[in-house]
């Protein structure tokens, strides 16, 4: 039996990899775990995969199955999964919560189907669809939730703008303690991964458009005129979509730039959740000239690392962090990123910028963001409540 008021929270994933929104979830229902309510991540989960750590809350993964190549076909199969888990479910939540445009769109279906009383969703950001069908899939949920949240200032303006809906801001958080120095593990992980110039840059997302891959691989190729014996890791890479063209554009421009595959540039693919603290120690420098993000958690967890930041002079970023706190570039200017990655590295520059971003720390945790959620969920009901009377 829960006390008076304990809440019961659902949230769903389409994914167990570890994006940026599958862990802004993880963190989030652990610290909402933490505060006394009961919080359960439901998410679909291919045979054998499972979460990139143990979590500190209940979990449930949902069967997804291989499902036709095209897109429509998938996106429409793994929608209907959740929606056939939660028919048969005999489990009840105060909160159903969705943390992505699958989920989303199942829980509208449930919502119509008086399966569940009502839904929120976090809109990280707003993808831009060539596809008809992933178009109408992402309209629907930013249209139809009870309530839709968002992680920054930016993208409250957006969904506003092009969809006239009005959201509440929520915020993320970052767990200072895992980000601590291991000096043991740090030396392993080196010697694992190759890791014997110097400096040695590290990006986290992958080889993906969004990213601006091609544009930072560029820059390292300036880079290596001045530090010959730099080293640029990039980390991580499971996405939903398909970026084999640009991947392909990106090995090209590898080729033609004459980087060292293996040897000046590695690329360790996805880590564990254990690893990725320890990568961070690795690095001399976090390069995260991204042009598109609902936020940028990696940005938080590299600061929480003690390493200079590079990052896009524009929102979500620029919400967060001043000029003084992190290097701001203009991410589709090559020759900016090069010359601030040459600069991060610099004693008289690189111990200011640590020094002063560590406040930005204080300002963003998990327990902060849990607490602002608790108020977004009574909001919800409140809405809830007010439509009922009406309806009577």
């Amino acid at each position: 039996m829960t006390q008076k008021n304990t809440l019961r929270i659902a949230f769903l994933l389409y994914s167990t990899k570890p994006r940026g929104g599958v862990m802004h979830t993880i963190y989030l229902a652990e610290a909402l775990q933490a505060l006394g309510h009961q919080v359960c991540i439901f998410a679909l989960a291919k045979a054998g995969a499972e979460f990139c750590r143990p979590l500190q809350c209940e979990s449930r993964l949902i069967p997804s199955f291989p499902a036709a190549d095209d897109v429509e076909a998938l996106v429409k199969q793994r929608i209907q999964e959740f929606v056939d888990y939660f028919e048969q479910s005999s489990e009840g939540f105060d909160y159903y919560h969705a943390q992505d445009c699958i989920s989303a769109n199942a829980l509208a279906i449930l919502r119509d189907r008086q399966v569940i009383p009502h839904y929120l969703r976090t809109i990280h950001h707003i993808d831009d669809f060539n596809h008809p069908y992933l178009q109408e899939c992402q309209d629907r949920s930013i249209r139809l939730p009870d309530l839709c949240l968002c992680v920054s200032e930016y993208w409250q303006t957006q969904v506003e703008q092009h969809y006239q809906v009005k959201t509440a801001r929520v915020t993320n958080g970052v767990d200072v303690q895992r980000f601590l120095p291991n000096p043991e593990a740090t030396a392993a992980l080196k010697q694992q991964l190759g890791l014997k110039g110097h400096p040695i840059y590290l990006t986290v997302g992958g080889i993906e458009p969004r990213k601006n891959s091609i544009a930072i691989v560029e820059a390292f190729a300036q880079v290596l005129k001045y530090f010959p014996d730099a080293q640029l890791v990039i980390a991580g890479g499971d996405t939903f979509f398909d970026v084999s063209p640009y991947r392909e554009l990106f090995f090209d421009a590898v080729q033609k730039l004459n980087i060292s595959l293996g040897q000046s540039l590695i690329i360790s693919g996805v880590v564990s959740a254990e690893e990725l603290p320890v990568l961070y120690r690795c690095a001399d420098a976090f390069v995260f000239p991204s042009l598109k993000e609902g936020w940028g958690l990696v940005v938080l967890e590299a600061i929480a690392s003690n390493l200079p930041v590079i990052t896009s002079n524009q929102p979500p970023f620029t919400e967060f962090l001043a000029a003084d706190q992190a290097l701001l570039v203009n991410p589709c200017d090559v020759d900016a990123i090069a010359q601030a990655m040459i600069a991060s590295v610099q004693p008289n520059l690189s111990e200011p910028l640590k020094q002063k971003s560590q406040t930005v720390l204080t300002q963003y945790t998990w327990e902060a963001s849990a607490c602002l959620h608790i108020q977004r969920y009574k909001q919800l009901l409140q809405r809830h409540s007010v439509s009922e009377v009406h309806v009577v």
